[in-house]
């Protein structure tokens, strides 16, 4: 199996590594198969690619799309996408704006507990200035002294029922993906070991993706524990989806794993990338 790593992010979303930098980074590493997955927007693919076709890494045009399901807030992949879809462009540019109204009132709420500033500092850590996230919170409260560290910042800070927290309706999960396949795309469902759904919850979820069109859970990703894998595996074997594998790398010592650094995906899945190879 080719070492395929199809989750990664940039500083056009919230990583710390540009396009290029991250493309460079997959290559020295040994990755064979590699996707540039930002949150909500695909500027960065046409630097991405043209790195990658330098260097001769197989690249996949991807991205990530914020999603609302019932309560919870998901995020599905869309992978091998035409970056040049007015559908799936048009799509992004509403999901960014949301992204700006609400990070105006996590600032608020951050401002309420007494910790004044943190738009503006958050804005700092932002190269693209529409997607302004959680995380470039996180990374203004470390670099405060508030926390220890960006994954402190997520267990004090910026989740449900912390200060911080700001419930916010994303893209439903049917309008995600038909963005994804109306730009010729093959959905998949991200990081399911992350949601907090039992599991009559997690397999109502599979289902409605399956019947919306999903075609993928990503089974081997950068925090998945040995047992989620196999968990994920037997549900994409269940429910008929091929199986995705990204490290969800978003630069040096805020990741789970390095690109390319993942076990390897369960024998007896189909590989995604086997779909659009055919």
């Amino acid at each position: 199996m080719i070492n395929a790593d199809l989750h990664s992010h940039s500083t056009i979303s919230d990583g710390l590594l540009t396009p290029t930098e991250l493309v460079r980074r997959a290559a020295e590493l040994g990755v064979e198969l590699f996707a540039l997955t930002d949150h909500d927007d695909i500027s960065g693919l046409a630097e991405a690619s043209a790195e990658a076709a330098r260097l001769g890494l197989p690249f996949v045009s991807g991205v990530e799309i914020s999603v609302t399901w019932e309560t919870t807030t998901l995020h599905v992949v869309g992978l091998n996408i035409d970056v040049e879809n007015a559908g799936l462009k048009a799509s992004l540019v509403e999901a960014r704006e949301g992204r700006r109204h609400r990070a105006q009132l996590m600032a608020d709420d951050l401002t309420r507990v007494g910790i004044t500033g943190s738009l503006e500092g958050a804005n700092k850590y932002a190269t693209n200035k529409e997607m302004i996230g959680r995380t470039h919170f996180a990374r203004f409260l470390a670099d405060k002294g508030i926390v220890s560290d960006v994954k402190s910042a997520f267990k004090r800070y910026l989740v449900k029922g912390k200060p911080g927290y700001v419930a916010h309706e994303w893209m439903s999960l049917e309008h995600a993906v038909h963005c994804i396949h109306g730009a010729g795309g093959v959905a998949v469902l991200a990081h399911p070991g992350r949601y907090k759904l039992g599991s009559t919850p997690m397999r109502r979820l599979l289902s409605e993706f399956r019947d919306l069109g999903g075609e993928a859970l990503e089974v081997v990703t950068g925090n998945h524990t040995p047992d989620q894998v196999r968990h994920y595996s037997g549900l994409a074997k269940n429910f008929g989806f091929a199986a995705s594998r990204g490290s969800d790398y978003h630069g040096p010592g805020e990741s789970y794993t390095l690109p390319g650094r993942l076990p390897p995906l369960p024998i007896g899945l189909q590989a995604v990338w086997e779909m659009w190879e055919r």
